[in-house]
């Protein structure tokens, strides 16, 4: 589906007083739950509570209202994400970011999964710079367990010679893993259940890598 044009400026108005955060978080639930294609103007300004004027004078079209929202899912999230990775282990911090994961994408009063990766496949319908960020966003990811896992590294409990970028890798994919199976029902249980496993590979996964022969 293509995105909507932009309204010619005759039709444009200076925006009606709101809630920036308020209506970015309606539009956010719209987005998380059906996604970006699927998501029509006329759902955003019903959700948003806005006049379509308005809409476009602040956001300007729908693909900047989609990178908005995105933007305040993360930092919606932020704080959550900082607060894991300054556990006092690298396993304590991957595993917080695992189960914190959990409680973000079976939560009953927001859609489920993540938000980002539920968009990410629809990437190609989206502008340039839109595209860009959402895949810095989802790298991102994968650098916080990395990030995490070289600092354990360095702190000494992560033992010296452990593929670091392997293990990080596996932790990001249990992550998206986790993201997708509860946006296809999957309850707390068993995904926290997929954590504790993930979570048991540990000593097997930061071995040391055995010397080439």
């Amino acid at each position: 589906m293509s995105r909507p044009s932009t309204p010619p400026p005759s039709k444009r108005g200076r925006p009606v007083g709101f809630d920036r955060t308020e209506v970015l978080d309606r539009a956010m639930r719209v987005f998380w739950e059906k996604g970006f294609a699927a998501t029509s103007m006329q759902d955003l300004i019903a959700a948003m509570g806005i006049a379509s004027p308005s809409l476009y004078a602040a956001f300007g079209s729908k693909a900047n209202l989609y990178r908005a929202a995105v933007e305040h899912y993360v930092a919606l999230h932020e704080d959550l994400v900082l607060r894991a990775i300054a556990m006092p282990t690298a396993r304590e911090s991957v595993e917080a970011l695992l189960r914190n994961a959990v409680t973000v994408f079976a939560r009953t009063d927001f859609p489920s999964g993540c938000m980002v990766e539920q968009t990410a496949s629809e990437a190609g319908d989206m502008a340039p710079d839109v595209m860009t960020r959402l895949h810095d966003m989802r790298a991102a990811n994968h650098d916080n367990f990395s990030m995490r896992l070289r600092k354990g590294l360095e702190d000494g409990d992560v033992p010296e010679g452990a593929d670091i970028e392997a293990v990080a890798s596996f932790y990001a994919t249990i992550h998206k893993g986790l993201s997708l199976s509860a946006r296809g029902g999957t309850g707390t249980g068993e995904l926290s259940s997929v954590v504790t496993s993930a979570m048991a590979a540990w000593p097997v996964l930061t071995r040391p890598r055995e010397p080439r022969r």
